[in-house]
């Protein structure tokens, strides 16, 4: 259920805000201001120590906004964010000890993989959603449509070194049922508290998001 249920979360959010949060304060200020560009789902990376706490006031504070937790490493982590009140999880990567307790999880969870191999052993598992990272240095949307023929099945969400302008062709990709990325919350506006950048690039990416499924 938590499996086919994350690909249909990815599909409905798009394009996943990937965050590394200071504070609660500021994670609830940038999902306020993902919310008003049009962006319905966020991602706070488990990098800070504020994570955790992050996320509960986005449940808490933001409603409408699904968020999850990403960069979970293990099974203490993945418990950790499901008591946080992460409503999904990402994986950077995913090997075998994590995938027996994504496939546990009470929660939809989005495994992490690099390689044909690895997606492969994912979906011998029952995951039909992927996250595919680092995306860019793997080759970008390229490496997007070539894994469409041997695996059609598997939907993904490219993330790792992708800028707004590649957005589109990202979208383009038929097997892409999301797009992650961090270029939409930087570090350099949360610096100077410049939340309306957050919210007029999530506006943008929105629109972008609108044009590839009404032209699909």
């Amino acid at each position: 259920m938590t499996r086919s249920a994350a690909a249909a979360l990815l599909y409905r959010a798009g394009v996943m805000p990937v965050v590394t949060v200071r504070d609660a304060d500021s994670a609830v200020r940038i999902a306020r201001a993902l919310i008003e560009g049009g962006l319905g789902a966020i991602e706070v990376t488990l990098r800070s120590d504020a994570a955790l706490d992050a996320i509960a006031a986005i449940r808490r504070e933001v409603p409408g906004m699904s968020v999850g937790a990403g960069t979970v490493l293990d099974a203490g982590q993945l418990q950790a964010a499901q008591d946080a009140g992460a409503q999904f999880v990402v994986t950077p990567g995913t090997p075998p000890v994590l995938a027996e307790a994504l496939m546990a999880a009470a929660v939809p969870v989005v495994p992490g993989a690099a390689s044909v191999s690895e997606i492969l052993a994912l979906a011998a598992r029952g995951f039909d959603a992927v996250k595919l990272f680092p995306a860019e240095p793997l080759g970008g949307a390229a490496m997007v449509k070539a894994l469409r023929g041997p695996l059609p099945a598997v939907g993904l969400c490219p993330t790792g070194g992708i800028v707004e302008a590649q957005l589109p062709d990202y979208l383009a990709q038929p097997n892409v049922l999301c797009v992650g990325g961090s270029w939409l919350v930087r570090d350099e506006w949360l610096a100077a508290g410049d939340f309306a950048a957050v919210r007029d690039v999530a506006r943008r990416a929105a629109e972008a998001l609108a044009a590839a499924r009404d032209g699909s």
